[in-house]
Formats: C-alpha cells, structure tokens, sequence
C-alpha cells in the first residue's frame, strides 16, 4: 500500500517524515493553501521519496516549469482540471494523479472520462473550498466505482483511522494521502506519531 505525505514545507520536517516507511511526499503549490511551499527547491530536492507536486487551476506551462525544476516524480490535479488538460501532460511524459471530492455515489461519475488519462485517482472528501477538510467521507460509496484506474483514499485519516483502513477492501484501492491528521500545525508533521501509525498499518503494506 502506497503511502503518500502531503503538504510539507519544512526542511528539517522533510528530512524526518521522509527518513520513515513512507512512499510518496506531498509539495502544494497552490499559493492560496496554507502548506504553500515557497520557491525552495533544496528543500524539495532532499527528500528521498518519490515527490507529488499538487496544483490547482494552474496553467500547463507552469506545471511542467515546476515539475522539472523540482524533479517531481507525480503531479496531483486538485481543480477543474479536464481530461484533455489532463492527457496532454501524459503525453509529454509525466505521472499524474487526479484529485475527485466525494460525497455520495454520484460524485464517482465524473471519474468516468478521464479513465486512461492519469495514473491515479485520490478520492478526497468533499467541501467548500479546494484541499482538504480534515473530515472524512463514507468510504462504503466507493463500492460504486467500477473504473480502471487505481486510486488513493484522503480526507480526515488520522490516528484512529487505523482499523478503518484495515477493513477496507476494493481490487483497486491502492494507498492513502495522510495530511492535516498528523499536523501540529499546518505544514508540520508530527514525525512520532506518523511512525506510530505506519507500524500499526504495516500489516497491509
């Protein structure tokens, strides 16, 4: 199981979060996001896990300028961004993830066209404004979705979403997006207790 930290900004923070049993780390740039990275590339550059730079309603040119700069290995769509919007970047080489709120099994029908069109899909809880609520959604409406494309579970997971995550079962289901859950403070990750539930989840890793 893919696990994937988002929103990280601060250096001494990357180096720890990035030293655990963890897959994926988050960078958003997106500036009217509290976990806004600045224009810091070492920061970026030092983490030794695959890096997902997440943006929203940006312009193509700027994803790729980013993406290259940072020598990201992931891009996460987390607007409006359309299906074509989407396979132009695969075209020209890069992974992508697209973020999708979710409320009830309708919302799993915009999924549909952009099958083939990015990598994976994050199903994320949804709210008022784009990232995350820190809540979670039913994760019993994903047994509605029939696609192809794998996906990640995001949205309020946190210390005691542990058995949740256990006993969650679909062919497709393939990792998780931890964030505000494990936080301090926005941006700042608690390293102990993120090491506390990555041991107790390790039995499905």
């Amino acid at each position: 199981m893919i696990i994937k930290v988002c929103g990280m900004r601060d250096e001494a923070n990357i180096l720890d979060v990035s030293a655990l049993d963890i897959d994926w780390m988050g960078f958003i740039f997106y500036p009217k996001s509290p976990r806004y990275i600045s224009d810091d590339k070492d920061n970026i550059r030092n983490c030794r896990v695959k890096k997902v730079g997440v943006f929203v309603n940006a312009a193509q040119e700027q994803i790729m300028e980013i993406a290259d700069g940072y020598k990201l290995d992931y891009i996460q769509l987390h607007g409006n961004e359309s299906p074509d919007f989407c396979h132009t970047l695969q075209k020209r080489g890069f992974n992508l993830i697209k973020a999708f709120s979710i409320a009830n099994k309708d919302d799993i029908k915009q999924t549909e066209t952009y099958n083939g069109r990015v990598d994976y899909f994050l199903f994320d809880t949804k709210c008022d404004s784009y990232g995350g609520s820190g809540k979670s959604f039913d994760w019993k409406v994903l047994e509605a979705y029939n696609g192809d494309t794998p996906f990640l579970l995001s949205g309020g997971i946190n210390m005691n979403s542990v058995e949740h995550i256990l006993d969650f079962k679909h062919p497709l289901f393939r990792g998780i997006d931890l964030n505000s859950g494990f936080e301090t403070q926005p941006g700042l990750k608690d390293v102990m207790k993120l090491n506390s539930f990555i041991n107790r989840i390790s039995s499905i890793r």
